[in-house]
């Protein structure tokens, strides 16, 4: 494995960054090939097709643990917590067309309000020119959405930019920074960061995990020392 710490931001947010973290990301991806096809999920906030991974799913369970234990350390050093439960493991792919977004797909997001509330991303299958952006609210500052502030990004929030994916900044978001989609890289950042995809309009939106964009997607809940 190769990490590296990043930060983003005026808050200087971690963001972690390992390549070869798997050491065999084709075979990853065939996990995900047995349980295609995935669930079209485009009517909630992801634009495409998500399996969630549950315990029945032998094998891919087992990475999903692996992928967890491997992790953790990096979770430990870079986010200040001594431990951690999974939420949700999943395998995903965007498959919506840019001129079918609905109007929040089209902005940055964010997974949750906690603050120890992590996202790890592991890129499988991944097109160039794809990957993972972080950004600044113009209107309000705001990187890190949290109680306190989730009011105010929600009303600046409904400026939203124009058709398809968001590319850089616009005149709402400046993108503060961002990570090429590699096969077989791991980034973890703050689930409350801003954050969205870095998607080309010319990439292949297959719902076939042998074709399209096919990463795998966890949640995990962090737990600090009082």
């Amino acid at each position: 494995m190769k990490p590296e710490l990043r930060r983003v931001g005026n808050e200087r947010i971690p963001v972690v960054v390992i390549d070869d973290f798997s050491g065999d990301a084709e075979a990853v991806g065939a996990l995900a090939d047995a349980l295609a096809p995935f669930p079209d999920v485009r009517r909630g906030y992801y634009p495409g097709v998500r399996r969630v991974i549950g315990r029945a799913d032998a094998d891919a369970d087992a990475y999903v643990e692996r992928t967890c234990r491997d992790a953790a350390q990096f979770i430990a050093g870079a986010f200040d917590v001594e431990s951690f439960d999974l939420v949700e493991a999943s395998f995903s792919m965007v498959t919506a067309q840019p001129s079918q977004l609905r109007p929040p797909q089209r902005a940055p997001h964010f997974d949750s309000t906690e603050p120890a509330y992590l996202a790890l991303l592991h890129y499988l299958r991944v097109p160039a020119g794809t990957g993972t952006a972080f950004y600044r609210q113009r209107p309000t500052g705001i990187e890190q959405v949290s109680d306190a502030n989730v009011d105010r990004f929600v009303a600046a929030a409904r400026l939203v930019p124009g058709e398809g994916y968001i590319r850089g900044s616009n005149e709402y978001y400046e993108q503060i920074g961002a990570v090429e989609a590699v096969p077989d890289r791991l980034v973890i950042y703050p689930g409350n960061l801003l954050h969205s995809g870095i998607i080309p309009p010319d990439m292949a939106f297959s719902d076939d995990p042998r074709v399209g964009r096919l990463t795998a997607n966890f949640f995990v809940r962090g737990h600090r020392g009082q």
